[in-house]
């Protein structure tokens, strides 16, 4: 059912995310410091008083769908498989990187008024609620389970795969499956303290989807 002005009434789940869907392509288009309430409203096809009845401005908004649309990787429960869930985590971190979050993440770093005034919030109000960025939730399991001393788990290590992926992507080419256990075996492990397994099988292994629980 529809009202007069042609929106279709929408409640509940689906209209949160249309809302969410709206945010993240307004962001994309326009950029954090031209986001209104009036925009997404408008590009969400839902009055801006529906907006408001939930948050107080367009930046909460945003920050509410991009903490719903960040995943979070899941290590083995057993800590027994550090090597394949770093590479699981990087592989999510690319299909997150091409996803609409992703590229409004991606707009808002780019751009510098954007980043002052985003990055700390994105930390906070997402990335940090929802475990932290990719590797480090893998690294942080293990580092717990005793799989390698805690103290090897520096800011810098635990950003080294993100950064590799990123710089894949500013160079204009996401990384490939090869890739990404390359950046585990001659990176991530070798900063741990760690030795990666050489033989061909091992990696066909490492690439192979992990199958359902």
């Amino acid at each position: 059912m529809s009202d007069r002005s042609g929106r279709t009434r929408r409640r509940g789940d689906d209209l949160i995310h249309a809302i969410h869907t709206a945010v993240l392509e307004e962001v994309v288009e326009v950029g954090v410091g031209r986001l209104t309430m009036d925009g997404i409203g408008k590009r969400a096809a839902t009055p801006r008083s529906t907006l408001y009845r939930r948050w107080s401005d367009p930046v909460e908004v945003l920050l509410d769908a991009l903490y719903h649309a960040h995943p979070v990787e899941e290590p083995t429960p057993g800590a027994d498989d550090l090597r394949g869930d770093l590479i699981r985590a990087l592989k999510l971190m690319v299909t997150w990187t091409l996803s609409p979050a992703g590229r409004a993440v991606a707009a808002i770093l780019t751009d510098p008024l954007s980043a002052t005034k985003m990055s700390e919030a994105l930390q906070e109000r997402v990335f940090a609620h929802r475990g932290g960025t990719f590797t480090s939730t893998v690294l942080r399991h293990y580092a717990e389970r005793g799989a390698f001393p805690a103290g090897r788990l520096t800011p810098v290590v635990a950003d080294i795969g993100e950064a590799l992926v990123v710089k894949r992507l500013l160079d204009g080419m996401p990384p490939s499956d090869s890739d990404l256990i390359d950046f585990v075996d001659q990176a991530i492990l070798p900063a741990l303290g760690l030795s990666a397994p050489s033989s061909d099988s091992d990696r066909a292994d490492a690439a192979t989807p992990r199958p359902p629980a």
